[in-house]
């Protein structure tokens, strides 16, 4: 396989973002010789997150890059070196130093794709020491990725579709790759920008973002802009002072507001001058530094009026302290009045964005009707997911050599599921999700129209299901190392969420005490399950 060595392939994840005891195994399979069977591992969680009934599937672009990448480097291979036993056969190492993935396939749910308990995410083929050694960087990748993606979700249903979220968790999140995760991923999971800069360059992720307080105190009163001369925005007629037009419109702002012309703050008149000067088409204002209504309000209006003079409009305000839905509603008042008493009609609508803290709870407060709150910042509450902190994905080998592999354990939770398999979606003659049903791969495909006697997980009896529409699950991304299809933009998976999320009932979407949705086996694989269980010889 050709590598791509490209920078963001690498930082994604490295091949040594590993367990030590990954490189234990793969020495024992080396000594056993059995590097290269051919073996079969799947990627799947147990439970949704966040005591709900769904999760976005997330992460495969990054594997994706990773695997076509991955190449154990000299370094790597002397370092490994180091820490096994100096008796090691140095052929080993050689073996190591030769590993690419262009004996892997990977058959995997697209990005954005509704994901179950059970069902895989990825499914990895290829020589039993190598798709060993993948092991936790592909399960760092994922479960991560498709946590913040379904905490995202989460919030995107409770905001609804018209209020603008912005994700600005990178200062809160765990570390700079899990900032850029972060970022990347809860906006495949609804939202619609990030502040974080680099996932914008690396990932095309929109950026935006408003100014912080520490701008506004920086300023006293006392400076003087080097050039407060600002051209129409038409390009045409004379620059205008607008340190002077913010001056008169203050002194017409607070007369309007009741206000004595001494309230508001210098410094912050003197910082929204300065911002509006460095972004005329852009100028927003952080109203909550001092004193909203005596001070933040009447300079953004000063500020925001002069600049409609000239043909500007100005993009929004925030607020980042307080009684957030409250302000929000007194502050549209304000602006409606104020627009009606300097006829000004665009001022009705300037945006209103607020920040500070906002959780699942706060969120629904704001999304309320009558709420005047038109985006919403979110942080810590997105990015560290605090309902749960882990996904809980595991890889779990499921055969080799063609042979099935199952775990039983002493907990009937862990048992997996053998074999080869492929996964199906049923769904009614409304496009209603029925169940996901999975069974071994030689299994012939279910067909719409027929009946299909099912074994719903942890139930102690069969069902039937006639199906109206069948959809396979797993689609194939990787063959021998080289990729099968193009994979679908950020954006492109962003899309493809929020229609797979539109498909859920009402029941299984609700964030609170959902339907479980059902995942179902096939009735070969269930009896494969049932023999290996009793311990039956294959």
């Amino acid at each position: 396989m050709a590598a791509e060595w490209d920078a963001e392939g690498r930082a994604a994840a490295r091949p040594l973002l590993t367990d030590y005891y990954q490189a234990t195994m793969a020495l024992g399979y080396w000594r056993a010789g059995r590097a290269l069977d051919p073996a079969e591992f799947e990627l799947f969680f147990r439970r949704c997150p966040f005591g709900g009934s769904f999760a976005l599937a997330a992460g495969l672009r990054d594997c994706m890059r990773f695997l076509r990448t991955f190449r154990l480097l000299d370094a790597d291979v002397q370092f490994l070196a180091s820490m096994l036993p100096p008796d090691t056969d140095p052929a080993f190492f050689k073996h190591l130093r030769a590993l690419d993935c262009s004996g892997v396939t990977v058959r995997a749910l697209p990005e954005g794709s509704l994901a179950f308990p059970g069902v895989p995410l990825l499914q990895v083929s290829g020589p039993l020491l190598l798709v060993q050694l993948l092991e936790t960087p592909l399960l760092c990748l994922v479960s991560y990725a498709s946590l913040v993606a379904t905490n995202a979700a989460r919030l995107r249903l409770i905001a609804g579709p018209d209020k603008r979220l912005l994700e600005l968790g990178l200062r809160r999140a765990q570390g700079p790759d899990g900032g850029l995760t972060a970022s990347t991923y809860s906006y495949l999971g609804g939202f619609d920008s990030s502040s974080n800069v680099l996932a914008g360059q690396l990932r095309g992720v929109p950026m935006a973002g408003t100014l912080a307080h520490s701008f506004i105190t920086s300023f006293s009163g006392n400076e003087v802009p080097p050039d407060p001369m600002l051209a129409p925005a038409a390009g045409k007629g004379p620059r205008v002072d607008l340190v002077a037009r913010v001056k008169l419109w203050l002194e017409r702002v607070c007369a309007h507001l009741g206000l004595g012309l001494q309230e508001p703050h210098l410094g912050e008149q003197a910082a929204f001058v300065a911002y509006a000067l460095a972004f005329p088409r852009a100028f927003q204002g952080l109203l909550d530094t001092y004193s909203v209504r005596r001070s933040g309000l009447p300079n953004f209006l000063a500020v925001a009026l002069a600049l409609g003079e000239l043909g500007y409009r100005a993009v929004g305000v925030r607020l980042d302290s307080g009684d957030l839905l409250q302000q929000a509603q007194e502050i549209r008042r304000v602006f409606r009045t104020t627009a009606a008493q300097f006829q000004v009609p665009w001022l009705e609508a300037v945006p209103i964005a607020v920040s500070n803290n906002i959780d699942e709870k706060e969120l629904a407060r704001l999304a309320q009707e009558g709420s005047e709150v038109n985006v919403i910042g979110i942080g810590t509450s997105v990015v560290t997911c605090p309902q749960q902190p882990s996904l809980g994905c595991v890889y779990k080998l499921v055969s080799v050599g063609g042979q099935p592999r199952m775990k039983l354990t002493e907990d009937p939770e862990k048992q997996t599921l053998p074999g080869s398999k492929a996964a199906f979606r049923l769904l009614g003659s409304d496009g209603s999700l029925l169940m996901d049903l999975l069974q071994l791969a030689e299994e012939p495909p279910p067909q719409a129209g027929q009946e299909l006697r099912v074994w719903p997980r942890g139930a102690q009896e069969p069902c039937t299901v006639r199906p109206a529409q069948v959809e396979p699950l797993l689609r194939l991304w990787l063959r021998l190392g080289e990729l099968c299809e193009p994979l679908p933009s950020l954006s492109e998976s962003r899309a493809f969420a929020q229609q797979s999320l539109s498909r859920l009932s009402p029941a299984h979407r609700r964030l609170q005490s959902p339907a479980l949705y059902q995942v179902a086996l096939s009735e070969k694989l269930r009896a494969l399950v049932d023999s290996l269980s009793a311990g039956g010889l294959l």
